[in-house]
């Protein structure tokens, strides 16, 4: 005849009374995604749209219509979202725009905003 094997009970563990048991519910950790942050360029009237539109498209991969299509938002309102981003990767465009506006001698600005 085959046997079942024996479930433990708390018979089984000596030291452990009713009264003394103790139930720990067990907590789910939800993890929350990454905040993210939109990288804005900002309008001013000196960096030539031509550079504008070539920052967008190496930085941002973006193809000439959409390139040019940002270039004019900013143009014609003062900023224009390039894309968004979590805040290690926004930062880092952020950087590298201004570095490269600067070496070719423009004032371009470019900022990060929480989406």
């Amino acid at each position: 005849m085959i046997q079942k094997p024996k479930t433990p009970s708390r018979i089984d563990f000596p030291g452990f009374e009713d009264d003394q048991a103790t139930v720990i519910d067990r907590q789910i950790e939800r993890v929350q995604p990454p905040k993210m942050y939109r990288v804005v360029l900002l309008n001013d009237d000196f960096t030539p749209m031509e550079f504008v539109v070539m920052v967008i498209q190496e930085y941002f991969h973006k193809d000439q219509e959409s390139a040019t299509r940002i270039m004019l938002q900013v143009h014609l309102e003062g900023k224009g979202v390039c894309g968004v981003y979590t805040k290690d990767v926004a930062a880092t465009k952020v950087e590298q725009i201004v570095d490269r506006s600067r070496e070719a001698g423009h004032p371009l600005q470019c900022r990060m905003e929480e989406a």
